[in-house]
């Protein structure tokens, strides 16, 4: 969607005059007012703050983001060619694919005048799907498909994933076969801990990549919200619309109550509920070892553009962006060289440190390197039968995988509720918290079986 404001055809298009060759591949404007003083629209960065900056000679760019990260002009050829230059450069270099930041954005529609306000922008009832003039636009799948004809040069060929938050019924979209193949599924993301909500998010989402013959990608964290360890924690709040994994600043200095230990077990519990699920899971940085989003970080540390453009109303994302710990006793816990890194890890992670966890059957590393060992052996075809759970109030969720080579299947069972419940049928492979006994599945658990 952009690139850096140092990159040199950016730097060339600050030297060229208006309307040279040079600015064509970015998205420059004139502006309104009297000597065009006055941005192209009032249209609002993501990271706060106006989306356009002025340059000396009176025109304005636009940034969707930071203004040191000026969009591309998608309608540019010379833009468009370069990026083919571009993905097979690091293809040819043995990458194994790509992902593609805001790909629902590369694409956009300023030919109004004057350009839709931001609140038109944002009043999804006045667009078609796929015609809103600033965001996930059809045309932008065209990109997408002379990327595939890229990617499929190359044996095997280049994979990608697209990072798009549109809405669910758009989203399978960005993955179909003959575009980038797969899409990030933040829908898990953005639910509560909840049988209900993950059983309605599951069964949408396996539908429609059925429907767009695609596969489906599971995540539960990203460098962009909460940690699911730390988000789980939180009580849920149904006046704040279900929007925790998006609120970055929801519990940073508030006195919303944390349950450290109930979010990890939660966190625990969803892990291997979605190691279970048909498709692909992306696991964030961190996740592995259970690590919490951080409150607190003083200004001087913070590094996210979110941060310093809304001051005393974002405090930014940096909380779930502190370095991991790898070592227990080094400095900065392994990280680097230094006593300290570029934002201070507390002094609790000696706890979460890569070899403090490997050396402890029951850490959360040992449970993601078991459940994604024990995943590579029972994987099978890409579905799978909810089954009855047993219990009254439906706070578990059950399904089965089909059959493998053996001709048993491959069971999970996750209690949501905050009291155990009947253990289901079956050889019992692997839990996320301990099993005392084998007849009972613990609350906020998820177990796998074979039967």
């Amino acid at each position: 969607n952009h690139s850096s404001d140092q990159h040199k055809w950016f730097i060339e298009a600050l030297s060229a005059p208006p309307g040279s060759p040079a600015r064509a591949r970015y998205i420059f404007r004139d502006g309104l007012g009297t000597d065009g003083q006055l941005p192209p629209s009032d249209w609002i960065s993501v990271f706060g703050g106006p989306a356009w900056t002025r340059v000396p000679d009176g025109q304005w760019y636009l940034h969707t983001f930071a203004k040191e990260q000026p969009d591309w002009n998608w309608d540019n050829r010379e833009v468009q060619l370069d990026f083919l230059r571009t993905l097979r450069f690091w293809a040819d270099r043995g990458v194994d694919g790509f992902r593609i930041d805001v790909a629902n954005n590369l694409k956009k529609d300023l030919s109004a005048n004057p350009l839709p306000s931001q609140g038109e922008i944002n009043d999804a009832s006045l667009w078609e799907p796929g015609r809103n003039p600033f965001r996930d636009r059809n045309e932008v799948f065209d990109v997408y498909r002379e990327w595939r004809q890229v990617f499929d040069e190359y044996d095997p060929p280049r994979v990608a994933v697209a990072e798009a938050w549109v809405e669910p019924e758009r989203q399978h979209l960005y993955a179909a076969p003959d575009g980038l193949g797969q899409v990030f599924n933040f829908d898990l993301l953005k639910s509560n801990f909840s049988a209900a909500e993950f059983r309605e998010v599951i069964a949408r989402n396996i539908a429609q990549a059925f429907e767009s013959g695609s596969s489906n990608t599971w995540v539960l964290s990203n460098h962009d919200v909460v940690r699911h360890a730390t988000r789980y924690g939180l009580p849920f709040d149904a006046t704040r619309d279900n929007q925790m994994a998006r609120e970055w600043d929801l519990f940073d200095g508030s006195t919303i109550p944390l349950d450290a230990e109930q979010g990890l077990r939660r966190a625990r519990a969803a892990t291997l509920l979605l190691l279970a699920l048909p498709g692909s899971t992306y696991m964030y940085q961190g996740e592995e070892l259970g690590l919490p989003s951080i409150t607190g970080i003083s200004p001087d540390e913070r590094q996210d553009p979110t941060f310093f453009r809304n001051k005393g109303h974002d405090v930014g994302r940096d909380g779930c962006r502190i370095p991991i710990p790898w070592a227990a006793a080094a400095p900065s816990y392994g990280f680097g060289p230094g006593v300290a890194s570029h934002i201070s890890q507390p002094a609790a992670w000696a706890s979460f440190a890569v070899d403090t966890e490997s050396a402890d059957p029951a850490s959360t590393l040992s449970l993601y390197r078991n459940a994604l060992a024990l995943r590579h052996k029972l994987q099978v075809a890409e579905e799978l039968e909810w089954l009855d759970s047993e219990t009254p109030d439906d706070s578990v969720l059950l399904f089965a995988r089909p059959a493998g080579p053996d001709g048993r299947r491959w069971v999970c069972a996750t209690n949501f509720g905050s009291a155990p419940g009947p253990m289901p049928a079956g050889e019992l492979l692997l839990a996320s918290s301990a099993i005392t006994d084998t007849n009972v599945l613990p609350a906020e658990t998820t177990a796998w079986l074979r039967r």
